[in-house]
């Protein structure tokens, strides 16, 4: 039987740590898990029951509803990785709005929701054969993970790559407010008191700002192979 690891990516918002997830876990056969769109989706359920808008926040109704959310990942062979269900229903689009985007990281600071998150995270991973990204995969969720990665891009890169993204998805979007949430977002994951977006000292930092995705999944395979050997 191969040798399986525990792969963990962690990073600032758009810098690709889906994509090279999901062509890591694609390569190896390992289970991907976007635990990004795990605190989207609470986010989601939060805006469904108006606990949550850019004006207000009721943080304990949340909370008190955490028992009622159940998440999962559903694989979809068409588009070749798991997509996010809530209590049963897809969600894998309504959690990729800009709506979502601009309150997620105030959902994502609250201690209750990153516990009750975490616990089913470091669960799925039990077995090892996993690629997870998010922002404290490595630092809390398996911090004896055996490669660690760090993804980082210009905050105008990234919210260029993000505003084509939702071009090309038919969104209408404006680049000014998508960067705007991009440095938000950085500025609140840094800075939250619960598992803040750090670079841990063992986490290998990768810059994919000037990088294509051929050559960003060579130079990382590269750091696989050498964890499996």
């Amino acid at each position: 039987m191969k040798q399986k690891i525990i792969i963990a990516i962690d990073g600032f918002s758009s810098t690709g740590k889906s994509t090279i997830a999901k062509q890591l876990a694609k390569q190896l056969e390992y289970i991907y898990v976007d635990t990004g769109a795990m605190y989207r989706a609470v986010t989601l359920y939060a805006m469904q029951q108006n606990y949550i808008s850019d004006t207000h926040f009721n943080a304990d109704d949340l909370i008190a509803d955490l028992h009622k959310i159940s998440l999962s990942f559903v694989f979809n062979e068409n588009v070749g990785f798991g997509e996010a269900y809530l209590n049963n229903t897809n969600i894998e689009k309504e959690i990729r709005t800009i709506e979502v985007s601009r309150l997620v990281s105030k959902v994502a600071t609250i201690s209750e929701i990153r516990k009750k998150l975490v616990s089913e995270q470091q669960e799925m991973g039990k077995n090892k054969g996993i690629v997870m990204d998010g922002r404290d995969i490595g630092t809390v969720v398996f911090p004896d993970a055996e490669l660690k990665l760090f993804m980082t891009a210009s905050a105008d890169k990234r919210a260029t790559r993000r505003y084509k993204e939702l071009l090309d998805r038919g969104d209408k979007v404006n680049y000014e407010e998508i960067l705007h949430n991009v440095q938000e977002r950085d500025r609140i994951d840094s800075t939250r008191e619960d598992s803040p977006l750090i670079l841990c000292e063992d986490a290998v930092e990768f810059d994919n700002s000037d990088m294509g995705l051929k050559e960003q999944f060579e130079r990382i395979m590269s750091l696989v192979n050498m964890r499996l050997q």
